[in-house]
């Protein structure tokens, strides 16, 4: 019996991997709710999945993690770039526009100062650490933008695979830092309306981060944050690479 479910289970490796983060998912909600919600499932389904990432990327010695092992290879098309921009993009259904407009300027203004913010303080860390390069210093910068950027950033300059890796870990570290911490800050930051939850959005950025923080403080406003969380990552995306780097190879000159 079991030789027959494995044989049916590599046989159709993407859907092996979707009912393989279904599970993932289920059990991360509970143990969410064990927590009164106060740490997010998502936040406990990325943990999940990176200490799966490093196990299948352990056992096979291999680059691409769980992917690396046969019956999971589906992961390798499920956490493509396709997947994944169809998922952000759907993030912004449900959004109301008239809500949308009252973030007005003080959403764009948050999205660029946070952005120009992240790029510096990552830029410095990378500096802080040895990266002294602009290159390096951009692309761990991007990173802290969001996990997104840091890969898009090095793409597009040349860095090396350890440097991205370092980037996307501080993207990583951002996005699951704004997952567990938005419900205890929320009635301190005033999160109660959809206004409010897009400046959010544009103020920190990672489009996981907030959607899970705010799922955990109030699901109506989700829509509204990820909206111009997604823009944040887009935002980054185009100007990191460009003025980001220009400006840290004018201050660094090399």
């Amino acid at each position: 019996m079991l030789d027959i479910l494995y044989t049916t289970l590599n046989k159709v490796p993407l859907i092996t991997a979707f009912v393989t983060v279904g599970i993932i998912m289920w059990a991360a909600y509970a143990l969410g709710k064990m927590t009164n919600n106060r740490i997010h499932g998502s936040a406990i389904a990325i943990l999940i999945g990176l200490i799966l990432a490093y196990i299948g990327g352990t056992i096979t010695g291999e680059k691409k993690g769980i992917s690396d092992i046969t019956l999971f290879s589906g992961f390798a098309l499920m956490g493509g770039g396709m997947l994944r921009d169809f998922a952000i993009v759907s993030t912004a259904f449900g959004v109301k526009l008239e809500e949308l407009k009252k973030a007005g300027l003080a959403g764009a203004v948050a999205l660029v100062v946070s952005v120009v913010i992240a790029t510096v303080l990552g830029a410095a860390t990378a500096y802080a650490f040895g990266y002294t390069s602009a290159v390096d210093m951009a692309t761990i910068g991007g990173g802290t933008v969001t996990f997104i950027v840091g890969p898009v950033t090095g793409a597009a300059l040349g860095a090396s695979s350890e440097v991205i890796a370092l980037s996307v870990a501080a993207g990583v570290v951002k996005s699951i830092a704004v997952m567990i911490l938005t419900p205890f800050l929320a009635k301190v930051a005033g999160l109660d309306n959809p206004a409010a939850a897009a400046v959010y959005g544009g103020l920190m950025g990672t489009t996981s981060g907030v959607s899970a923080g705010l799922a955990a403080t109030d699901p109506k406003l989700v829509p509204y944050g990820a909206l111009t969380a997604t823009f944040y990552t887009g935002f980054g995306c185009l100007m990191v690479p460009s003025v980001g780097y220009m400006a840290l190879l004018a201050l660094f000159g090399n």
